[in-house]
């Protein structure tokens, strides 16, 4: 009885993580570029009270043992990578990554970090930052006078500047992608830092082999799914419930054992 109490409970501890994770993914259903969580699980050691295989008094082999388990933990977190929907915007400055890559940002400590938000902004000398104030990389500085800008699927940037019908080009925006994204680090502000488990970032551009390209005027919402995450939500709640059902049968069962009389 003692061995369900502990069993239950470690089920409860996984399917209150189970719901951290699910709410954290609906409070982010309209954060641009989040990519949704789902919490992965594996069952504890097992108590073996007898091994398959021996062999019983009689001599006959015995098919199954006798083993319980006990209980079950979170094995991993894993970031799922499925592309958003795209949502047009209008604005010059947002843009979207149609496939694998990730813009390649400046962290305020000097390091770099990776991010599928796309809603760039312009800061006081005229560079692409993020909302956060993370220089874009490589840097592209936009001059004031500049009348519009274009992007092109490949990551160059183009302004048109006043009295010239050319476009002048300043610069490309390059992408990175890992062999194992799941084992980015997730730092906050919709940016991953690179991990011994992700591997080195490989750099590319829009379009080429492997990388997605790049569309101006658009963003890549949250691929959270509501419906989905509804359905895990009521499953992990419902979990929840009968691993403290069986935490009170087996109360009950120790509280009539301790009442028993002679």
């Amino acid at each position: 009885m003692m061995r369900g109490l502990w069993s239950a409970a470690s089920g409860m501890s996984a399917q209150q993580t189970n719901i951290d994770v699910i709410a954290n993914n609906l409070a982010n259903v309209n954060t641009t570029g989040f990519k949704a969580a789902r919490a992965d699980f594996q069952d504890l050691l097992y108590q073996t009270m007898q091994a398959a295989g021996t062999t019983a008094a009689e001599g006959a082999q015995v098919p199954t043992g006798i083993q319980v388990g006990l209980g079950t933990r979170c094995a991993a977190v894993q970031k799922m990578f499925s592309p958003g929907d795209l949502k047009q915007t209008g604005n010059p400055l947002d843009l979207a990554i149609e496939g694998d890559g990730f813009f390649s940002v400046l962290t305020p400590d000097g390091g770099t970090a990776y991010t599928r938000d796309g809603s760039l902004k312009l800061d006081g000398t005229g560079r692409l930052v993020t909302s956060e104030g993370c220089a874009v990389q490589p840097e592209i500085s936009i001059p004031p006078e500049a009348e519009s800008i274009t992007i092109g699927r490949d990551g160059t940037v183009s302004v048109t500047m006043p009295g010239q019908s050319e476009p002048q080009e300043l610069g490309q925006i390059a992408l990175a992608k890992f062999l194992n994204p799941a084992g980015l680090s997730s730092i906050g502000h919709n940016l991953f830092l690179a991990t011994a488990a992700s591997g080195e970032a490989v750099a590319g551009t829009g379009g080429s082999k492997g990388f997605g390209s790049i569309s101006q005027r658009t963003l890549e919402m949250s691929n959270v799914r509501i419906i989905d995450e509804m359905v895990s939500l009521i499953v992990a709640q419902r979990a929840y419930e009968v691993s403290s059902k069986a935490i009170q049968a087996s109360d009950e069962m120790l509280q009539m054992a301790n009442n028993l009389r002679r």
